[in-house]
This record gives C-alpha cells, structure tokens and sequence, in this order.
C-alpha cells in the first residue's frame, strides 16, 4: 500500500510547508500541481522533494483527477493545502497499511474517511454542519475519483467499500472575515455558472427564500449558535454565499436569453444643453 500524496495549489507559500509537513511520515511520493503561482509555492513542494506540474486551473474537481492521474502508485492520499493530518490521523494510516499487510482477503476498503475539524478565524468550529464534515481523502484510483459540482467536489468510490479512520484533517479555513468575504465572491462566480450548465433557474422567490433556508438551517437544525460568535458569524456568511450564488445565477440567465440584457437596462445619461449665460459688461 504505497501512498502518492496529491495536492494542488495556487499561491499557498502560507500554507504548504505546514501541509507537507503533516503528510511527510506517510507519504512515499508527493505529487503538487501548481496553477501557475506567483510565489514560492513550488519552491516549497521541491524542497520536500515533491514532483511539482504546472497547469492551468481546470477547475477543483478537474485538477485535483489530474494530480491523481500524475500519481506512481494507485493508493492516494489527496489534501488541500489548507489542510494538515492530525498525529491520530497519521497513526490510523500507519495501523491501516500494517494490517492490510496481515490481511490477505479480497474484500478490503477501498477508501477511507476521516472527519475534518475546521479553525474558523479564532476557534474550532464543532457544530454549525462544519463538522464531522467527513470526508474521503484516501482511497484506490482504480475504483474511485473525484466527482461533484465546481467548487464542491468530493471522493466517490464506486465500489462502494469504504471505512472511517480514526484522527481529524485539521482544516485551516479563514483567518479573517475578508479572507471569508473574499472565497464567497470566487466560488458563488463558479457555482453560478455552474448552475446555469445545469439548467437550474433563479429569481427573486428563489433568491429570498433560499438564503433564509441557509440561515435557519445553520441555527435551528445545525447549531451554529452552539459555536458562539463565529457561528452567528458564519450563518451570516453562509446566508450573503446563498444571495450571492442566487443573485449571480439571475443575472446570467437573463444575459443568456437576451444578450443586450445590460444594455437594455443601463441608464444613459444624455448631455443637457447648457444655458447662455448673459457677459458682464
């Protein structure tokens, strides 16, 4: 059970060295896909002897199979890098491969989960739908990839012989509101577009009624109070996201059925003639 670590990037120099860090003592190669940073992001992946590509973003899920189609070996371990493995986490991968070793049968997982505990600004956030938020992040490439809606991808395995591993992926999120401000703006661009691909319709019910379902979700069904200030704090957040997606998603279907959209409603200000103003004498 050799592991090929996959990780893609962009500007991270913050992040990576933290991340390559934590995965080190699993990994028996590390592949990073950078998308043509501007830092010293593939500096940092060479000096963990990562192979580094670069390649222009094709989109999260599109990048991350083609990190994995660059991978020596079938088992991946896949990580954003934002993203660390907890010392039990490492500990499960390490138990996981000397009991597979032991165990000949056929009928062995073929992925594995671990929960993922996000920082959210300040603290931990253990309610608020953020957590166990478990995900697959280590599994067989011949049975399973990435699929999903940009920006939302995920692991599916289609064999459907997954396990959960003890140990969190100890998530780094945001470190400010305008880190958190500025992620909405990116992805609720991609999930709009997204949505229009798929056919899928927006206006203003759906606008109103869509990011009032965010925040009653977040409180009543999830708990983010329970998460104190920053749970109130990302409610609103995940509240502006959902308007934000929405809003974008109207304004491009009504582009699409009539391409003078802008021009139809822009307000054009005309030059008002001015008035002769008599000369002093």
């Amino acid at each position: 059970m050799k592991i090929s670590v996959c990780i893609i990037g962009l500007n991270e120099e913050k992040n990576l060295t933290d991340c390559l860090r934590s995965v080190k003592p699993i990994a028996d190669e590390i592949i990073y896909v950078d998308s043509l940073s501007k830092d010293k992001s593939c500096a940092i992946a060479k000096s963990f002897g990562a192979r580094v590509f670069k390649q222009k973003f094709l989109g999260h899920v599109q990048q991350k199979n083609f990190a994995v189609s660059k991978a020596k070996f079938d088992w991946v371990l896949s990580l954003d890098c934002d993203e660390r493995l907890s010392s039990e986490a490492l500990a499960s991968i390490a138990a996981e491969r000397a009991r597979r070793l032991a165990d000949s049968s056929e009928k062995q997982p073929t992925s594995y989960a671990f929960n993922r505990l996000t920082f959210y600004i300040y603290r931990w956030i253990k309610h608020s739908g953020w957590y166990p938020d478990r995900k697959i992040r280590l599994f067989d490439r011949r049975t399973a990839s990435w699929v999903g809606e940009n920006p939302h991808d995920r692991v599916e395995d289609r064999s459907g012989r997954s396990m959960r591993l003890k140990g969190d992926i100890l998530h780094y999120s945001f470190a400010s509101i305008s880190d958190h401000l500025k992620t909405i703006e990116s992805f609720s661009e991609i999930a709009a577009h997204e949505a229009l691909r798929k056919g899928r319709k927006s206006g203003p019910f759906t606008i109103i009624f869509r990011s009032l379902w965010a925040g009653i979700r977040k409180v009543f069904f999830e708990f983010s109070f329970l998460d104190g200030v920053a749970g109130l704090i990302l409610t609103g957040l995940s509240m502006a996201a959902t308007w934000s997606k929405y809003s974008k998603l109207y304004i491009l279907q009504q582009q699409k059925a009539d391409p003078l959209f802008f021009e139809r409603n822009k307000i054009v200000i005309q030059d008002i003639p001015r008035k002769k103003v008599p000369r002093a004498f």
